[in-house]
C-alpha cells in the first residue's frame, strides 16, 4: 500500500504540472492577443503554426521552452501511470471500482492509494465531508424578534460544501461526475438527466452525481461487489 501511496502522489504531482504548464502557455498566447481555445495549441503537429504565430522572437523562444517542458512531463506521466496501474492490480478492490461508471483504472488506483480503506468511513455522509462534498449549514441566529417577542429560528441558511477537505479526492469524484454527464448513456447519465428534468441546475446536479458516485464507490468497496444500478436508490447509495 505504502509503493501505491507513492505513486499516486507522483502522478497527481506531475498532472497538476502538466496543467500548470498547459495554462501559462495558454497564457503566453493570449498576451499577445492570440485566441487558443481547445487542445488545438498542445498538439505537437501544429506547434510550428502557433509558434509562427508569435513575432517576437524572445517570446517564441519562451514558448518553445514551454512546449519542451510540456512533453518531458507527459513521458514521465506517461511512466508513472504505468507504475501505478501494474501496483493497483495488486489490490482486489482496484477491478471493482473501476467498473463503476466514470471512475475507471486510474481513479480508481488513486481512490485506493488515497483512502486506503473504505472502513474509515462508517457512513456516505462522512466520505462526503472527507471528500469536500458535504454540505455546510450556517444560523446567524437562533431566535429572532417577531412583534416584539423573542421567537425561534426555523429556518436555516445554507453556506455550501465543506472546505476542510481532501482536494484530489474531490477531484476525482467531481471528474467521475463530470465524465458520466457528458457521456450518452448509462443509469448514471440516466439518473443525471433525472435531476435536470426535475429543474436542476447542470452544477447541482453533477455535485448530487458527484456524492452519488462517492456512496456507490463506498458500497462497492465494503461489501466487495460489482456496481448495480439499483445502487443508485437513496435507501442504497
Amino acid at each position: 500500500m505504502r509503493t501505491l501511496k507513492e505513486l499516486a502522489r507522483s502522478y497527481l504531482t506531475i498532472s497538476k504540472d502538466v496543467t500548470r504548464v498547459m495554462n501559462r502557455l495558454k497564457a503566453l498566447y493570449r498576451s499577445w492577443g492570440i485566441a487558443c481555445a481547445g487542445t488545438h495549441v498542445y498538439a505537437p503537429r501544429h506547434r510550428s503554426e502557433w509558434l509562427g504565430r508569435i513575432s517576437e522572437a524572445g517570446v517564441r523562444r519562451r514558448a518553445e521552452h514551454c512546449y519542451q517542458q510540456l512533453d518531458v512531463l507527459r513521458l514521465l506521466r506517461q511512466q508513472i501511470r504505468r507504475d501505478l496501474l501494474l501496483e493497483s492490480k495488486k489490490h482486489q478492490a482496484w477491478r471493482l471500482l473501476g467498473l463503476i461508471p466514470g471512475i475507471g483504472p486510474i481513479r480508481a488506483a488513486l481512490l485506493i492509494a488515497l483512502i486506503q480503506t473504505p472502513h474509515r468511513f462508517r457512513t456516505k455522509r462522512q466520505l462526503w465531508t472527507y471528500s469536500g462534498l458535504g454540505l455546510e449549514t450556517h444560523d446567524s441566529a437562533q431566535y429572532r424578534v417577531v412583534e416584539g417577542q423573542l421567537r425561534s429560528k426555523k429556518s436555516v441558511t445554507l453556506r455550501g460544501l465543506n472546505q476542510d477537505h481532501n482536494h484530489d479526492l474531490k477531484d476525482i469524484f467531481k471528474g467521475a461526475a463530470t465524465r458520466v454527464s457528458s457521456s450518452s448513456s448509462g443509469p448514471l447519465h440516466d439518473f443525471y438527466e433525472h435531476l435536470l428534468a426535475q429543474g436542476r441546475k447542470p452544477t447541482m446536479a453533477r455535485l448530487t452525481l458527484a456524492r452519488k458516485i462517492a456512496a456507490i464507490t463506498l458500497i462497492v468497496w465494503k461489501k466487495e461487489v460489482h456496481f448495480d444500478a439499483s445502487y443508485l436508490t437513496s435507501q442504497a447509495a
